[in-house]
């Protein structure tokens, strides 16, 4: 008897194994899949109510392919409610060195105050890099649905981590992180599977790009555009920014590797406006493919809105945020604007973490 239970007994674990060897590879295929997971290095003011874990997880691309990408799980150390806030961060840069899971340089102060108050909520908040940001690939910047993939997968990957935590959950962004919680509530009823998104805040969100970019050669903020077409190319490689571009431009593209948004601006701020593109003005053509990529709402969002501008924005106008809250009205979706007077790029955020926490809040409730 001793003898049949043992054969039994090596013949499940044979079963077993054959079953992790082939089961396992199909899972690391699915999106929100944990490939490695490591203890979180964060900033003081996040680090007091928090633990972290930094994790590579499995996300797709726009086509649909399996890519890696990185990004933190930040848990509440008190008063969990298992609920799962998804921040998308603003502009940081191009490089591996720009990702905000390694690089508190990066981490900027109003992403910290808005991420403090959800996790003073109790909430559990998925963080991500962003694809190309501390992985292989290039970083396509500005592809809104690029970004809004991560920020589901994110999601799914911190209820990997932990199976507590509810399918309800809200994307919340600034700036690109704004443009790419748009995305993922275009994205979410056919992407995110079981979850349950209700709710979708996004503060000075990117949108509309086409009223705008061709005010920005010749100004302080130029390196966004540059890293704008640079984003296209990555997605679309036959597109070539140096086709746009002028020869003083080119002539600094490095910095795109070699530093993130403060010297990318740095570099760019104080060309003029021939000295960036060709004849002072992105022609029209690409001004209309940046648009396809880049500007939500060109699909009905899936979930209630909160968008936030400041007026005196000069990073994304905002009337760009104007006529991105007509657009989602069209749609029948239930939008909220609130308006920020005096607020810049930034200031917005700081001014209104109450405001988008309570909307938060409600959308749980």
């Amino acid at each position: 008897m001793r003898k049949i239970s043992r054969l039994l007994l090596a013949a499940l674990i044979a079963a077993a194994g054959m079953l992790v060897a082939t089961a396992g590879p199909a899972y690391a295929t699915l999106p929100g899949f944990v490939l490695s997971s490591t203890t979180a290095s964060l900033p003081t003011s996040l680090s007091a109510l928090a633990t972290g874990k930094r994790i590579q997880y499995v996300t797709t691309n726009i086509n649909g392919g399996v890519i890696t990408a990185t990004g933190l799980v930040l848990t509440p150390k008190t008063n969990k409610k298992n609920r799962v806030v998804a921040w998308g961060h603003g502009t940081t840069g191009l490089a591996d060195q720009c990702a905000p899971s390694t690089s508190q340089a990066v981490f900027w102060n109003e992403a910290r105050l808005a991420i403090a108050e959800m996790l003073t909520r109790g909430w559990t908040v998925a963080a991500p890099d962003y694809p190309g940001l501390g992985t292989a690939q290039a970083h396509p910047y500005l592809i809104g649905a690029s970004a809004g993939r991560s920020l589901i997968d994110n999601v799914r990957a911190a209820r990997n981590l932990d199976s507590a935590l509810s399918t309800q959950y809200v994307v919340d962004g600034h700036s690109q992180g704004g443009q790419g919680s748009l995305f993922a509530s275009q994205l979410a009823p056919s992407y995110d599977g079981n979850l349950v998104l209700k709710g979708t805040a996004a503060i000075a969100p990117v949108s509309n790009t086409q009223e705008f970019i061709n005010y920005i050669p010749g100004t302080p903020g130029q390196g966004y555009l540059v890293m704008a077409l640079t984003g296209v190319s990555v997605v679309e490689p036959s597109f070539k920014p140096n086709n746009v571009l002028a020869a003083p431009a080119e002539a600094q593209l490095g910095v795109l590797q070699s530093g993130c948004l403060p010297e990318i601006l740095a570099t760019y701020q104080n060309f003029s406006a021939t000295d960036l593109v060709e004849g002072g003005v992105v022609p029209a053509a690409v001004v209309s493919k940046m648009a396809s990529y880049e500007n939500p709402a060109q699909t009905a969002l899936s979930a209630p809105v909160l968008i936030v501008h400041g007026t005196e924005d000069e990073a994304v106008p905002y009337f760009a945020s104007e006529i991105l809250v007509d657009q989602i009205e069209a749609y029948g979706v239930p939008v909220t604007f609130h308006t920020i007077p005096g607020a810049n790029h930034d200031q917005a955020v700081v001014q209104s973490v109450t405001v988008v926490a309570d909307w938060i809040a409600a959308r749980f409730t």
